[in-house]
C-alpha cells in the first residue's frame, strides 16, 4: 500500500509542470469584426484556432519602454532660464501674503492684510460677536483681561483693519 502512494507520489512530482497557453477560437463576421472567446463562434462568423500563450512575469527578455536619449554636448554660451509662473493660485484676497507669511501670523494669533475670515477664526478662534455695516463684517474678540480686539472684513471676506 505504501509503495503505491510513494509511486503516486513520485509520479506527481517528476510530471512537467502545466504549460501557460490556451487554444481561444478567434471569429470574424462579415465586417471584419475580430472577437476571441473559448466557447466557439457563432454560425455566421469564420472560425479560426489561435494559441494563446500568457508568460509569467519576470520570464524572457524585458521590452524597454522607450530609448534614452544621449546628453546633448552644447559648448559656448548657455543661458540661464529664468522662472516663469504661467498660472498662480488666487486666494480671493489679492495674494497680499504668502502662505509661509499666513502659516506664521496664525500661529503668533497675529491678523495681517490679505487674510480670510477662516484665516481670523484659525488664529484668534471664534468671534465673541459679529457686526455688520454696509457690507462690511467686524468680529469682535474679547480676552480675560478685559481687552477688546475688533478685526473688519470687506465685502469680500478680506481683513480690511483691525483695532
Amino acid at each position: 500500500m505504501h509503495g503505491l502512494r510513494r509511486a503516486a507520489f513520485c509520479a506527481i512530482l517528476l510530471c512537467p509542470p502545466p504549460l501557460l497557453a490556451a487554444t481561444v477560437f478567434r471569429c470574424e463576421d462579415a465586417n471584419g469584426h475580430i472577437a476571441f472567446t473559448q466557447q466557439g463562434c457563432p454560425s455566421e462568423h469564420t472560425q479560426y484556432l489561435q494559441d494563446a500563450y500568457n508568460a509569467t512575469p519576470g520570464s524572457g527578455k524585458s521590452t524597454p519602454l522607450a530609448k534614452p536619449s544621449k546628453p546633448s554636448r552644447r559648448k559656448g554660451t548657455q543661458k540661464s532660464r529664468e522662472l516663469v509662473v504661467v498660472g498662480e493660485q488666487q486666494d480671493g484676497c489679492g495674494n497680499l501674503i504668502s502662505n509661509s507669511e499666513r502659516r506664521t501670523a496664525i500661529i503668533k494669533q497675529q491678523i495681517r492684510s490679505g487674510m480670510n475670515r477662516n484665516d481670523v477664526e484659525n488664529s484668534l478662534g471664534t468671534p465673541d460677536k459679529i457686526s455688520g455695516q454696509n457690507g462690511q463684517t467686524r468680529y469682535h474678540y474679547r480676552d480675560r483681561q478685559g481687552n477688546s480686539r475688533q478685526v473688519s472684513f470687506d465685502e469680500s471676506g478680506c481683513v480690511k483693519g483691525k483695532r
